[in-house]
């Protein structure tokens, strides 16, 4: 279990785990004020309940194919002060389609497997979470490109060469990077995953850098503390969210 500021997370039944990553991606993508919000592969319904934090007028659809994920995400909304403004919905991206008087998503968030030919777990939830099989990114895009609105902005989290695949392929599409944020475990580190905000004819990329941490003077070697320490710039960040904040 996982407790958040405004509500809480259970993941005993759910391949993919509460990852600070995950986290850093629900409170730095553009969630826009009011509109409608898509989730897609929701899994714990981490991001949508933050989407549901932040922006407080939206609308949000969480769409889930794991059918254990689906029910745990379920209860977590359920249990949350967003219920009556999420819903989770038990289905394929790709077989996801809107009714037409309901409209298109503004903003659409997603953290989705990448794993490509990795060894496969015994596990078939793990699978289906961390491997492309059933979600190729070709089809990801294409299910954006169907479900997004004309102005709207698609957050997508993947390490930095699943991101390079991912934007060419979007690109073809007409869905142009507008924001990037390399993450970092500390500015010392290489970047480990990108955040990439993207839109239908973007012209400009704006990029950043985020450290999630740093050392701490405090805690010299063989000290009894930790030597690193969350960096401000990820503090403030997660303010909102994190507990320990």
């Amino acid at each position: 279990m996982f407790s958040f500021k405004q509500f809480t997370i259970r993941q005993d039944r759910t391949a993919m785990k509460v990852c600070t990553d995950a986290c850093v991606l629900g409170a730095y993508a553009d969630v826009g004020t009011g509109g409608r919000v898509l989730d897609i592969g929701t899994g714990t319904g981490l991001l949508a309940l933050m989407a549901a934090q932040r922006n407080t007028m939206a609308e949000i659809d969480a769409v889930e194919v794991d059918e254990a994920a689906f029910g745990q995400a379920s209860e977590n909304v359920i249990a949350s002060p967003f219920a009556e403004r999420v819903s989770v919905i038990h289905q394929r991206i790709q077989e996801f389609y809107l009714i037409p008087k309901e409209g298109l998503y503004d903003r659409i968030l997603t953290n989705p497997p990448f794993y490509t030919n990795n060894l496969r777990s015994p596990d078939a939830a793990v699978n289906r979470a961390l491997h492309t099989d059933e979600l190729p990114f070709s089809e990801l895009i294409e299910a954006v490109v169907r479900l997004m609105k004309p102005d709207g902005q698609w957050w997508v989290l993947l390490p930095p060469y699943e991101t390079e695949k991912l934007t060419e392929l979007a690109q073809n599409l007409g869905l142009k990077p507008v924001k990037r944020l390399f993450l970092k475990h500390n500015r010392q580190k290489p970047i480990f995953r990108v955040i990439t905000g993207f839109s239908f004819g973007g012209s400009q990329t704006i990029d950043e850098t985020l450290a999630i941490y740093e050392t701490n003077p405090q805690n010299p070697p063989g000290g009894n503390g930790s030597r690193e320490t969350y960096t401000a710039e990820f503090r403030a960040l997660l303010r909102d969210f994190y507990l320990i904040f």
